[in-house]
């Protein structure tokens, strides 16, 4: 288990890949491929079937990688993430049980918010860093401008609709650490074992988010 804190692992690279894998074969070598690129804070969508043994080998095959649980919905897939090995979770929204029993495991948490009053439930909480959900249906960039400005010391990371074409306006916020998306890991490539046009694409993200 990592012993870094969700805002260090949070500053580690600027975009973190969210991952859905539909076939357990394809978890190490595409976390190897984003790794490559430079992308090292990953996160595994509990979307598939194959998303739990996904996170079990990546751990145990690729050392260099720091790996999440996403869509973590409730209590029962809190603790499965967390007995596969998840170093950090992230959920779409938040419950007070969720919330509770995230809270009492002491892995680093990103819960979700999509508005002020969401994020100052959390920051109530003791709660400072926060995954922005859905980023662009929920108000994109300038949103996110609006909310720094009263509640400065919530840092986020904004996911849903980040690209190629607006990741650069989102990471160059000041309460924006990191972003999350899945172009560089879209399924096509994935399903085509497209492994280097995965690190290129990588490699390129985090251009396109610091230039």
């Amino acid at each position: 288990m990592t012993t870094r804190t969700i805002h260090e692992i949070m500053r580690v690279s600027p975009i973190v890949p969210v991952m859905v894998i539909n076939k357990v074969e394809h978890a190490v070598p595409l976390a190897k491929a984003l790794v490559k690129g430079g992308l090292k804070v990953l996160e595994i969508t509990l979307r598939t079937e194959a998303a739990l043994e996904s996170i079990r080998r990546i751990k145990a095959e690729v050392p260099e990688a720091i790996v999440g649980a996403g869509t973590i919905i409730n209590v029962e897939t809190l603790n499965a993430a967390i007995d596969a090995g998840a170093e950090f979770i992230v959920s779409p929204g938040t419950t007070d049980t969720l919330i509770d029993a995230a809270l009492k495991t002491g892995v680093p948490l990103l819960p979700g918010v999509a508005n002020p009053s969401e994020a100052m439930r959390l920051l109530e909480r003791g709660i400072t860093a926060m995954k922005f959900f859905p980023a662009e249906a929920a108000g994109g960039v300038p949103m996110l401008k609006s909310i720094g400005a009263p509640i400065p010391q919530i840092t986020f990371c904004p996911t849903g609709g980040v690209s190629q074409k607006n990741v650069a306006s989102y990471y160059g916020l000041s309460n924006v650490a990191c972003v999350g998306g899945s172009w560089m890991c879209a399924a096509s490539l994935v399903e085509a074992e497209n492994w280097d046009e995965i690190t290129r694409l990588s490699a390129e993200a985090i251009q396109l988010a610091t230039s």
